[in-house]
C-alpha cells in the first residue's frame, strides 16, 4: 500500500508563488508516476501536472504551462509542484496521486480516473 501526504498549501496573493510537496511512503515501488490534480468548489477535479518517476519527464495541463514546474527527488520519494504567477482561478484543493500504470510511451497521463493512490489534499487560495 502506498501513502501520499501533501503539504505546502496556503493563502497567497495573485502573482505570488507556492511550492507543494507530495511525500510517498509505504510500498514506494508501486508507482511509475505521480500527478497533481486540483478541484475548485463546484467544479470537477482536473489534472494539473504529472511526472515520470524514472525519467523525470513532465506533463502539464495547458492552464498551467509556463507557470508551474513539477520535479521529483527519488531518494526522498517526494514530488514537488512549484507554482508561480498564481491567479485567482488556481484556487482549489490540490491532490497528489500515484499509480504504476499511467505512463504511455514515456509520458504520464493526466486523467484522474486512472490513478489508484491519493493524498488527502492541501488547500491553495489565491486572493488579495
Amino acid at each position: 500500500q502506498l501513502q501520499l501526504v501533501e503539504s505546502g498549501g496556503g493563502l497567497v496573493q495573485p502573482g505570488g508563488s507556492l511550492r507543494l510537496s507530495c511525500a510517498a511512503s509505504g510500498s514506494t515501488l508501486d508507482y511509475s508516476a505521480i500527478g497533481w490534480f486540483r478541484q475548485a468548489p463546484g467544479k470537477e477535479r482536473e489534472g494539473v501536472s504529472c511526472i515520470n518517476r524514472r525519467t523525470g519527464r513532465p506533463n502539464y495541463a495547458d492552464a498551467v504551462k509556463g507557470r508551474f514546474t513539477i520535479s521529483r527527488d527519488n531518494a526522498k520519494n517526494t514530488v514537488y509542484l512549484e507554482m508561480n504567477s498564481l491567479k485567482a482561478e488556481d484556487t482549489a484543493v490540490y491532490y497528489c496521486a500515484a499509480d504504476r500504470s499511467v505512463v504511455t510511451f514515456g509520458l504520464c497521463r493526466l486523467s484522474n480516473g486512472i490513478y489508484t493512490y491519493w493524498g488527502q489534499g492541501t488547500q491553495v487560495t489565491v486572493s488579495s
